[in-house]
């Protein structure tokens, strides 16, 4: 079942990608996506794991939820996905990981997994003009 995000969550994460060179926002068959050319780096839904959405069974909660889905590669994926909730491992794609945004998010975080995200997906000339922190 979908359920509809709130247009604050959408506008805060809309900030994030659209400041990305080349990136659009896209209504997806649920929630929203953002992507650069046609390759989606960034999902945004509001699921109900009772739904026969992949999204909300992915997920492991009892109720509706905001999650966003985003690619990760190497040693930040396994990270990612060991570290347990809010962050799980969707099956549809080895290089997805999911996250659930709690009141408590870490925006700087999900800011910087998106940019990443972005990066994986982009072409080399684009990704080069992405300012990235310094790991």
């Amino acid at each position: 079942m979908e359920l509809d995000l709130a247009p604050p969550l959408v506008a805060r994460v809309g900030e994030i990608c659209l400041a990305l060179p080349g990136a659009h926002e896209q209504d997806a068959w649920i929630g929203v996506r953002w992507r650069i050319r046609q390759r989606t780096f960034a999902h945004l839904a509001r699921v109900d794991p009772a739904g026969r959405s992949v999204f909300g069974r992915a997920t492991g909660a009892t109720g509706p939820i905001d999650v966003i889905t985003f690619r990760s590669a190497g040693d930040e994926l396994e990270a990612l996905v060991g570290s347990g909730f809010p962050f799980y491992k969707p099956e549809w794609n080895p290089q997805v990981v999911g996250l659930v945004l709690t009141t408590d998010a870490d925006w700087s975080e999900v800011t910087e997994l998106l940019t990443e995200s972005y990066c994986l997906m982009a072409p080399q000339k684009l990704a080069r003009l992405v300012e990235r922190p310094a790991t």
